[in-house]
Order: structure tokens, then C-alpha cells, then sequence
């Protein structure tokens, strides 16, 4: 039997992980100046506020997808039994510890005592079993699918859950670290889409939608209280507005900054720079003529110059399979393709689909610096490239929806979403039956493996089946760049497009 690190050695590792130098010259609006320094005194009535690119469509995040909620409110607004910390790595939350049995089956959390809801509410065991119960039951629920391996949740007394599972599964703790695994107060009826009601270390004050949302410190938190008494998130999707408004005074930390407009930020911002697994995925439909040929697949990879791309976009690297680098089953798959385009016209004819003309639908919202070099290298092997940039709705509904498409490029942020290539409903699946079929074996074996290192190994020959395949090309997995004011300390520094925890962060009184 396992049981988990404490949770106060695991608060500490954190905070130690997550730590980010602040250095610089301040706004002269609103901070010390350059020759004074950063003062080091934490103002515990500040108020701290991040600009934001992807504002949420409501606020019903059990019943709504999407990493913009995840980011908002995970962590801040709501809590689970465990959370992830910088890496991925799983810590305690509302459960200060946990066991495993030895065949992967069964785990029992201890909660923490003392918590509360933010409409004042106790929590209970009863909660936590109602709150997964409702998921793994409701196919409307995030998370509904990833808990169907869930054979009963029960209550042990008022401060232990039981979780009985139908057979291992490694993800089970990642999983609960996410949407599925939040825990709601059993008999609220508060109205998701528009309010909040959770036992994070902030509630929710108010959202003004196409603006900002606004979060205040929870004084009946259970644990460390948050480090500053307000916090805004304030939604500006256009990359200069953004920094333009980190330049004029009004925010005190940029998140999602684009590369090329960093350097107008470094004289009064600290740049940091972060991993994530945002990967920018150029899908192929298989199922659509010459794209169902892998040999005309291969050829449109082999076109691609990716340190070019990289070059273009400014952060990143290259990621030449499903698996980014933060996830379990990360191989270096460089040496599975390369930059050859005599090799990829070689494979147009073999595959009698020279000169052909294709179309690549592209969310409107992203920038044309790596659509542009696609239509330039596919046409140094002869393939016309039609760029159709759309509104991301629409991107949703014939893309991902309709599956009507030739190629697709998009940002899939997720971490550890490799079960998508497992789907053959997914909008890029695999059009081999017998790959699908072994790709589907392995992640399955994958999940059932207890031992960490083994799961990982089949999650890596399962990416390189995929890979071989040739179903898309993962043209880079984007890097964060976070430019924070020299205030400002503790804000995490990576994947903050996916989880944003600021109960820890500071801003200098001054």
C-alpha cells in the first residue's frame, strides 16, 4: 500500500517550485521606482491584476469545457481532493492524505478538517460522494467519461472517502485534479453559469462579462490565506492591447504574451519563460481523398521546416509526437522525420497526387506567421495551400464537430489528453483500423499498468505508433511567457493557460 507525501511537506514544495524572482523597473503609475527597488513587504490588502487572453463563456464549469475556466477558477474558486503542482505533479488539496492499495484499486483520502464553503456551509465526506457521483452519472458532467472507471465512491465517516475502481487506472489522481475531481457543496442550488460556490482560498465577487472577473480573498479559508486581498482578471484578446495596457499602468501581470511583443515589456516587466503542453497541432483528415493515402501525409511533414516555425513564433519547441514533454510517455521523436522536401515530392508522385491544392482552416484569432510559412513550404513541393482562417465557433462546429476539413491547425492546450488518439470519432483519428486497434491495446494496458515508470513506456510506444502514422504533424508545443511587474512574487510561471493557482502570490506594499 502507498500513501501520499503530507500535505504541509507538499504546500512547501510547492511554494518552492513555484517561486518566481521578481526583478526590474517598475510602472511608474503604480510602482516603486527603478532606484528605489522592489520592496519585499507583502501588502495583504493589495489587489492584483492579470491580464488574460480567453475569457470563459460561463462560469458552469461542470457542465462547460474548456481551459479558460480551468485556469480561472481551479484552485481559486474551487477545489478537489488533490491538485497539481508546477510539473504536473499531484499534492494534496481537500485531502491531506491518501492510500493506495497494492493491486491499484481502491484509494482512501483523509480530508482536511475545518473547511468550509464560501456561503459557509461544512464540507463532508457526503459531499465529495455526491459531487463524483453526480459526475461519473451525467454525460453532460466534464469528466464523465474519465470516471466511468469508477465502481462505487463511498463514505467511510465524515472526514474519509473511499474510492473503489473497476481496475487499475494511472490517471485516476490526474483526473481528480481536474474538473472532474472538484468538489461542490451537495445541496447547493447556486446558479453555475453566473455564480460560485466553492472552498477555494477566493470567492467569486462578480464577472463582468467581456471585461473581467473579479475575485475576493475567502477570510474562511481553511488554509494559508491568499496572499492578496483582491485579485482581477481582466479578458483583452488582442496581443498589443494586452501589452499596451501592461505598458499604461493597468495590469500588473501579463499572461499569454506573444514573442515578438515581449521586448517592449522588459524594461518595466520580469520576462519569464515556462513550459506548458500547448501544442500546436496540424491535423491531416484521413478520411478525405489524397489525404487517406499516408504517403501524401508524410510528404506534407517531411515540406515542413519546424525550426523555422520555431524561429517564427519566438518561444517554443519542437515536438515531433502526440506526448509534449510535461507528460508521462515523452520520447524525443526527432529522429522519426525530418526537413526533406526531394523526399516528400518523391512520395506526391509515388502516391500520383502531385500538384494538388489544399485547404488549411485556421481559428481567425491566431496570428498568419505559421500559416504563411505552411503555404510557403508546401508550395516548394507543389502542393497549393488555401488558408481559411474562421471564427473559432465555427472552427468548433466544422472542425472538431463535423470532422469537415482537409487540414485544421489549432492549439489543444490539455495535458495528458493522449486518449484522444485512442477515439476514432476524434477529429483527427487514425484512418488504419489495425493501428488504431494497437494504438488502443497499449494506452489501455497503459492505465491498467500500477507501476509509474512501465505505464509511461507503453504511453511511449503507443505515441510511436501514432506518429508513424502520420496523422497530423505537432508543429511546436508553445512556451509561456509571463511578464510580471517586480512587485509582484510567487506567480506561477508555467502552463498558465491551464491553471493559474494564486492564492500564494504577493504584491510588495509600497
Amino acid at each position: 500500500m502507498t500513501r501520499s507525501p503530507s500535505s504541509r511537506r507538499a504546500r512547501r514544495r510547492l511554494a518552492s517550485s513555484a517561486l518566481v524572482a521578481a526583478a526590474g523597473i517598475a510602472l511608474a503609475a503604480c510602482a516603486p521606482s527603478a532606484e528605489s527597488g522592489p520592496v519585499d513587504e507583502p501588502d495583504p490588502d493589495a489587489t492584483l491584476r492579470v491580464g488574460l487572453v480567453l475569457e470563459p463563456t460561463n462560469l458552469d464549469i461542470r457542465r462547460t469545457a474548456g481551459a479558460a475556466l480551468e485556469q480561472a477558477l481551479i484552485d481559486n474558486v474551487y477545489e478537489g481532493l488533490v491538485r497539481r503542482g508546477h510539473g504536473e505533479e499531484i499534492l494534496p488539496a481537500l485531502a491531506s492524505e491518501w492510500e493506495v492499495s497494492d493491486d491499484g484499486r481502491t484509494y482512501t483520502f483523509a480530508l482536511e478538517e475545518g473547511v468550509s464553503f464560501h456561503d459557509g456551509s461544512e464540507l463532508t465526506a457526503d459531499d465529495v460522494v455526491a459531487s463524483l457521483d453526480d459526475t461519473r452519472s451525467d454525460e453532460s458532467m466534464s469528466g464523465y467519461a474519465d470516471l466511468q472507471v469508477i465502481d462505487a465512491v463511498t463514505t467511510i465517516d465524515d472526514r474519509t472517502v473511499e474510492i473503489a475502481l473497476t481496475e487499475p487506472n494511472q490517471n485516476l489522481l490526474f483526473t481528480l485534479s481536474g474538473p472532474a475531481g472538484l468538489v461542490f457543496d451537495a445541496d447547493d442550488d447556486t446558479d453555475m453559469k453566473t455564480s460560485a460556490n466553492g472552498t477555494g482560498p477566493f470567492a467569486l465577487e462578480r464577472w463582468n462579462q467581456g471585461d473581467s472577473i473579479v475575485l475576493t480573498r475567502f477570510d474562511g479559508y481553511w488554509g494559508a490565506p491568499a496572499g492578496v486581498a483582491e485579485v482581477v482578471l481582466t479578458y483583452i484578446p488582442e496581443a498589443t492591447a494586452l501589452v499596451n495596457a501592461g505598458l499604461d499602468g493597468s495590469l500588473d501581470v501579463l499572461t499569454g504574451v506573444e514573442a515578438d511583443l515581449a521586448p517592449q515589456l522588459d524594461e518595466q516587466f520580469d520576462i519569464t519563460e515556462g513550459d506548458t503542453t500547448d501544442k500546436f497541432i496540424l491535423a491531416f483528415n484521413s478520411r478525405t481523398e489524397p489525404l487517406d493515402d499516408a504517403r501524401v501525409r508524410e510528404a506534407l511533414r517531411l515540406a515542413i521546416d519546424h525550426d523555422a516555425i520555431i524561429e517564427a513564433v519566438g518561444a517554443g519547441h519542437t515536438q515531433f509526437g502526440p506526448i509534449p514533454s510535461l507528460d508521462p510517455g515523452y520520447e524525443d521523436l526527432a529522429g522519426t522525420i525530418s526537413h526533406d522536401p526531394d523526399r516528400a515530392r518523391e512520395l506526391l508522385d509515388e502516391a500520383g497526387a502531385s500538384d494538388i491544392s489544399l485547404e488549411l482552416t485556421i481559428p481567425s484569432a491566431y496570428t498568419t506567421r505559421v500559416s504563411t510559412l505552411l503555404v510557403s513550404m508546401f508550395d516548394d513541393i507543389g502542393v497549393t495551400l488555401e488558408v481559411d482562417p474562421v471564427e473559432f465557433s465555427t472552427w468548433l462546429q466544422d472542425v472538431y464537430t463535423n470532422r469537415d476539413y482537409e487540414l485544421s491547425y489549432v492549439n489543444h492546450v490539455e495535458a495528458r489528453d493522449f486518449a484522444t488518439w485512442t477515439d476514432p470519432d476524434y477529429y483527427y483519428a487514425m484512418g488504419d483500423a489495425d493501428a488504431l486497434a494497437q494504438v488502443q491495446d497499449l494506452y489501455d494496458d497503459a492505465m491498467r499498468e500500477i507501476d509509474p515508470d512501465a505505464s509511461a513506456a507503453l504511453l511511449a510506444e503507443a505515441a510511436r505508433v501514432v506518429a508513424s502514422q502520420h496523422p497530423a504533424d505537432w508543429l511546436f508545443t508553445r512556451s509561456d511567457i509571463v511578464a510580471t511587474a517586480p512587485y509582484v512574487q510567487r506567480f506561477p510561471a508555467s502552463s498558465t493557460s491551464t491553471r493559474l493557482p494564486l492564492a500564494g502570490v504577493t504584491v510588495a506594499a509600497f
